[in-house]
């Protein structure tokens, strides 16, 4: 039954994955893709809606992945499967927190986990920058096309954002009009394998 399948393959992400949705998205896509749910395409698409819409990234993946598999229910069943690991980690967390705070083999752990959940979120960068950028392959025309020119500006924007002392609602405006006139003239068809 498909919901049970959704449950247990979000649950297994969830349960496994340590440092957020950005961590999980090299699982999602690996599991996503093995199973045949959807195409990259899509995946990479709703990815980027993600990224807008309000909720955490990892149980709007799961919730959007449901929902194109199996429904409403799917996308139920999907999202409760991510998020009850860390719901019941965090409860035991919360119940043994006095006990072990100070031990150095928790610190430890703690330490090494973050090279781990770095290189997790460098691999997700990596994986979706070569779906978005060179589907085909390296060419170097990739760095002329308007889709990485916008990259890059938002990048830009980004940079000045931090040294700056620039109201994020400009920013996010400028982006909304530059998107718009992108949209309207065709300079950004996408161009991701499936």
């Amino acid at each position: 039954m498909i919901y049970w399948e959704l449950f247990f393959t979000f649950f297994k992400i969830g349960a496994f994955t340590f440092g957020g949705g950005y961590a999980m998205l090299p699982f999602i896509q690996a599991e996503v893709q093995q199973k045949g749910w959807m195409a990259l395409q899509d995946l990479v698409n709703f990815i980027a809606v993600s990224e807008s819409t309000p909720g955490p990234f990892a149980v709007n993946i799961a919730t959007y992945v449901g929902t194109e598999t199996g429904g409403f229910w799917g996308a139920c069943f999907a999202t409760i499967g991510v998020v009850l690991p860390s719901f019941v980690i965090i409860l035991i967390i919360a119940r043994c927190l006095k006990k072990f705070q100070n031990s150095s083999l928790v610190k430890g752990c703690l330490s090494g986990l973050k090279p781990a959940v770095v290189g997790l979120i460098a691999a997700s960068l990596l994986s979706i920058g070569q779906t978005v950028f060179f589907p085909d392959g390296f060419y170097w025309t990739v760095f002329l096309s308007p889709a990485f020119l916008c990259s890059l500006v938002i990048f830009m924007l980004m940079l000045f954002l931090q040294w700056k002392k620039f109201h994020p609602i400009w920013i996010i405006l400028l982006s909304a009009g530059l998107g718009l006139v992108t949209g309207y003239l065709g300079l950004l068809e996408p161009t991701i394998a499936t």
